[in-house]
């Protein structure tokens, strides 16, 4: 017969109250963050999974990710804050960063797309600080960082492995350098210490909706069957977040983890492009073979072999458009476009998105706009604020005259309000009643 008492050495092996007291000691308790992180994980790594442990499983992971974000985000009572990031200036019209492990070619390839020389040696850690260029491609200013080699527990702080991916989080698109001859891992080892600090690699946002209420309970709808979630794991979850009443909505079948993604709100869905440098020391086969995976380019920057192909791949992923401008009466200004990058604002490119990069006030005046390109079925054509541009499209403003700026902030002129103001006129109205005589 087992023994839960205090005293006994089968019960809690140096923690007082038994097994059952060093259960729950594990998963919280005192202890440093790092301490209790481990022992959640321990805990969650030696837990059967299945339909009977799930709404366990995903009270662990909430009170996990919690935990990540005080070790990433301390309190500022204790005197921490935010952890920063490299102060490099954000210039250009993206941001593209380089993100790898130690010695993998990221300062080569910086120095081969931008002509900045970045300092490379043939042992590890020759990169200390980011290090910033810019690539000139299609009229356009595209910002590379080359950040320093991240090493495992990069997201414990370990090799200023906060700083490294606190920065890489700023990106618009990020290049994971990756070293071919060295093992398979390199991939997986990466994407792990990034998904700790929230950056999500190409992957969209869970179409999931958690509106808090007053009262009620839980309200937990699905528009589609659902095979890692259901009521009691949502509610398992939510409690964690100290949130008993809320209105569930999913519309896809989500995983626990983008249910949590979602309660954070604090995620970054980033576009990734995996470099596989070095491929002069492989096989035509396994160049094939590596080149054939999804997101994958390959490269060689000793030899300068498909560098085009990568700056190409590239202008694909960040989906930038150039939109240029023209008066009235006049050619278009082709020389400097207006680049409108799809990770950046409300992630879309409107008529009225662009007309506010112009200037704020435009938007005031604003009537219609001519537009001439790929997006519009005759050119030119008018266009209002909410029309979608494409890349190279021609736009020209139409501005408002002083009697069509009085017209819209007095109203269409009907006859029954007093001259200048919106009072209507008792007499005027009084005539419309009245009925006509036969």
């Amino acid at each position: 017969m087992a023994s839960f008492s205090k005293t006994s050495s089968k019960a809690g092996s140096g923690v007082g109250g038994g097994g059952w007291a060093k259960a729950k000691h594990s998963t919280g308790g005192g202890g440093t963050i790092l301490e209790k992180i481990a022992n959640i994980e321990l805990e969650m790594a030696r837990t059967q999974k299945n339909k009977a442990t799930a709404t366990h499983l995903g009270s662990l992971k909430a009170k996990l990710c919690q935990l990540r974000r005080q070790l990433l985000e301390p309190d500022s009572k204790a005197g921490g804050g935010k952890q920063p990031g490299f102060e490099v200036q954000k210039m250009g019209d993206a941001r593209v960063g380089l993100v790898g492990f130690p010695s993998v070619g990221k300062s080569s390839l910086l120095t081969a797309l931008t002509g900045v020389e970045s300092e490379a040696a043939a042992y590890e850690f020759t990169t200390l600080t980011c290090i910033p260029g810019v690539i000139h491609y299609n009229d356009v200013r595209i910002q590379l960082l080359d950040l320093p080699g991240i090493i495992v527990g990069a997201a414990s702080g370990r090799g200023r492995g906060r700083q490294v991916i606190a920065t890489a989080k700023s990106c618009d698109i990020i290049l994971m350098v990756l070293d071919p001859t060295k093992e398979d891992t390199q991939k997986d080892l990466l994407t792990k210490e990034l998904e700790a600090i929230g950056i999500r690699l190409n992957r969209r946002p869970p179409d999931v909706t958690v509106t808090k209420c007053k009262g009620g309970g839980l309200k937990f709808n699905a528009t589609t069957p659902l095979t890692h979630l259901d009521k009691d794991v949502c509610q398992s979850v939510l409690n964690q977040y100290k949130i008993y009443n809320a209105d569930v909505i999913v519309r896809e079948d989500c995983t626990v983890d983008e249910l949590i993604d979602v309660l954070e709100g604090n995620r970054k869905y980033c576009k990734c492009l995996y470099v596989y440098n070095k491929i002069d020391m492989l096989s035509i086969h396994q160049v094939e073979e590596l080149a054939r995976q999804p997101y994958s380019v390959v490269i060689s920057v000793n030899k300068n072999l498909n560098m085009d192909g990568l700056l190409e791949r590239v202008w694909q992923e960040l989906d930038l458009k150039r939109v240029y401008t023209k008066k009235k009466g006049m050619f278009p200004d082709f020389t400097d476009p207006m680049v409108m990058t799809a990770q950046r604002g409300d992630k879309t490119a409107t008529v009225e998105n662009a007309v506010g990069m112009l200037h704020k006030s435009l938007l005031d005046d604003f009537k219609a706009a001519m537009v001439w390109g790929a997006s519009v079925r005759s050119s030119p054509q008018v266009c209002g604020l909410k029309h979608e541009l494409v890349d190279e499209d021609v736009m020209q403003i139409i501005k408002m005259t002083p009697a069509e700026k009085a017209r819209r902030a007095h109203g269409k002129k009907t006859g029954t309000t007093l001259a200048g103001t919106g009072m209507v006129d008792p007499k005027a109205a009084t005539r419309e009643r009245a009925p006509l005589k036969t």
